[in-house]
């Protein structure tokens, strides 16, 4: 499957996405589509170290790991941490040099793009709101289908509220104002995914929230 036509993650603009990184500030910026409303996300907290809830996903992974949208590699470590053989990948190249420079082993490449072991992943991570990477759930877990085992899982985090299914316009701000071009985002809660998964290649197998954050395992149909 080839990637989208569409801009990425913080890219273009001054990359206020790689100054956000080295400097620990900026925000992701979210205008919903539909109805225009907004919302902010800082992009400090892809710099934290993993906590409970992102526990509560590490407790469930199983090696080979594959952490799609790894950033500057928060939850790739986790993973290495809790003994699982495990690569991330990233389409910016600062968060990619990131994760390298605190020796997490990270590839610059899209989830579009063909990646390593194609097909012998057991499990493939969408964390940190990854599940709208492309703007299209249903296009993005069609093509992690193809990178799982057959018997692998995909472990995603979705919206607390079961029912949001919405799209947005993002941009990354940096704390000098400036944005990155605007990309494609998109938020989906466990009972809404569940339902555009009806007769896809997946199932949702499992469910659960921690924190106020929500989590959903994904399987092969």
């Amino acid at each position: 499957m080839s990637a989208p036509a569409t801009a990425h993650f913080g890219a273009g603009g001054d990359a206020p996405y790689d100054v956000a990184l080295r400097n620990g500030g900026g925000v992701l910026r979210l205008v919903e589509v539909a109805a225009g409303g907004e919302r902010r996300v800082e992009i400090g907290r892809f710099l934290a170290a993993a906590d409970a809830a992102d526990d509560s996903v590490i407790s469930k992974i199983r090696g080979p790991v594959l952490d799609v949208g790894c950033g500057p590699g928060r939850i790739l470590h986790a993973a290495i941490r809790s003994g699982q053989l495990s690569l991330g990948v990233d389409v910016s190249r600062t968060a990619v040099e990131h994760a390298r420079e605190r020796g997490l082993p990270a590839l610059q490449l899209s989830v579009f793009d063909a990646l390593p072991q194609e097909g012998a992943w057991e499990t493939l991570l969408l964390l940190d709101g990854n599940i709208g990477i492309g703007g299209s759930p249903a296009v993005l877990l069609e093509r992690c289908a193809e990178i799982i085992t057959p018997l692998g899982s995909i472990l995603a985090e979705v919206d607390p509220d079961p029912h949001v299914d919405r799209g947005f316009v993002a941009t990354v701000v940096d704390d000098d104002g400036r944005s990155s071009s605007a990309f494609p985002w998109y938020d989906i809660g466990a009972a809404a995914l569940r339902r555009r998964l009806h007769g896809s290649a997946l199932d949702l197998v499992e469910s659960w929230t921690v924190s106020g954050r929500a989590f959903v395992r994904l399987r092969r149909a």
